[in-house]
């Protein structure tokens, strides 16, 4: 048995049944690559779910949490610090000075504050129902949850205790007629991740800011998953100028500390009385001092750039792969998504594994690829060479037919 049989055999035995038993114990890692405790590499290109946006091990990193960590790790929100209020004020810097920040520890609190924050206003003005996405996501917990679209994981654990219309993503006229002066808030994501990183038409978001505007009702962008870097740009919502209400933060803002941030502009920032909200690990030090290490190392190195320049490279090599599995790739940055013909995702993530790359099959047809955003643009032109081989065994996996080799 190999260590990594081994450990997966004592996870099973261990922990509850609700992720299954992942395929890799994962030991330690370098930059974007990550070493199995049988000491095979693998070029990262999941990053923890979007969420190690300096790889693994980066100096700046190590040292600001090992410095910290050393100091003080913990207060609750009893006693303030300085990482913590240097965090809010670089997230504001940011946000061009605007906002007031709540820190969490996870993106699922964040949306969870910014509902909270979207239910006192919806009280104050009369307003009590909610529209969000079909096949969104927002979080686990019952509150993030009642507005997850996604209905596979919303359903058994119904009824919820708020009013949410459910439209479909991208359709501007669609949300213009859902959306009226009894509406609250709004919740998109400007991408939608979990449903297979899925990116709106263009001028959706746009569109979703003026009509929030005409009637009133609060736009509340999900930002967890594409925020930090991962498209390009600090905040998706930027490619539109789509400024929203109350903006959530979670994911690659830690690097791969827990940490997460709900930030309301203007008045909404002030909408919470002492008492209203809180969090015994939101701000933890150690957190804190880790995102400000993400958001110096990023500025720093030009990681928005490299971001936008290797995903280019890795779209538009991936997108002339020529396979009948291969129907295209989708996403902006370093958050992409290779879809295909058919559902044949998880063939292809263990085709993938097995030469050596981490990607995510997160729709039957469709895999996420979100990694560090210090990939280099030969790592990404390393898995761009690897995929016809990579989707060839996937083919020979499922019984679908290779195409023939195309005369020269």
């Amino acid at each position: 048995m190999t260590a990594n049989d081994d450990l997966r055999a004592r996870y099973e035995a261990a922990f509850m049944p609700n992720y299954g038993v992942p395929p890799l114990a994962l030991a330690r890692g370098e930059g974007a690559r990550v070493f199995d405790v049988d000491g095979r590499a693998y070029l990262d290109l999941i990053a923890g779910i979007a969420v190690s946006s300096l790889g693994h091990a980066h100096p700046a990193l190590v040292e600001a949490v090992s410095t910290q960590v050393a100091t003080l790790a913990h207060t609750s929100n009893l006693f303030l610090h300085e990482p913590e209020v240097l965090l809010a004020e670089r997230l504001r810097g940011l946000l061009d000075g605007d906002g007031r920040v709540f820190l969490t520890s996870s993106g699922t609190e964040a949306n969870e504050c910014a509902l909270k924050l979207a239910i006192k206003y919806g009280r104050a003005h009369g307003r009590a129902r909610f529209v969000a996405t079909e096949n969104g996501f927002h979080g686990r917990t019952m509150g993030a949850l009642s507005l997850t679209g996604k209905a596979s994981i919303r359903e058994p654990f119904g009824p919820f205790a708020l009013d949410v219309t459910f439209v479909p993503y991208g359709d501007a006229a669609a949300l213009k007629d859902a959306v009226g002066e009894d509406c609250a808030a709004v919740f998109l994501e400007p991408t939608q991740g979990e449903a297979g990183v899925v990116p709106p038409p263009e001028g959706y978001l746009a569109a979703a800011r003026e009509i929030c505007d005409a009637t009133g009702a609060l736009l509340v962008a999900d930002e967890i998953q594409a925020a930090i870097g991962r498209t390009g740009a600090w905040f998706a919502f930027q490619a539109e100028n789509a400024r929203p209400d109350i903006l959530t933060l979670a994911k690659g803002l830690g690097g791969g500390l827990p940490i997460g941030a709900c930030v309301g502009f203007g008045e909404h920032g002030d909408l919470f009385a002492k008492g209203d909200h809180g969090s015994t690990f939101g701000g933890n030090p150690v957190g804190a001092a880790a995102a400000l290490a993400v958001l110096d190392t990023i500025e720093k190195d030009g990681l928005l750039a490299n971001a936008a320049a290797v995903g280019e490279v890795l779209g538009a090599g991936l997108a002339a792969v020529d396979h009948p599995l291969l129907a295209g790739v989708r996403g902006r940055g370093l958050w992409l998504a290779t879809v295909l013909t058919g559902p044949h995702a998880a063939a292809v993530e263990a085709a993938a594994r097995d030469a050596g790359f981490l990607i995510n099959a997160l729709q039957p047809d469709a895999l996420r690829i979100a990694p560090p955003l210090v990939l280099t643009a030969a790592q990404a032109e390393s898995f761009v060479a690897a995929f016809p081989s990579i989707l060839a065994a996937a083919s020979a996996a499922t019984g679908t037919a290779t195409p023939p080799a195309k005369e020269s």
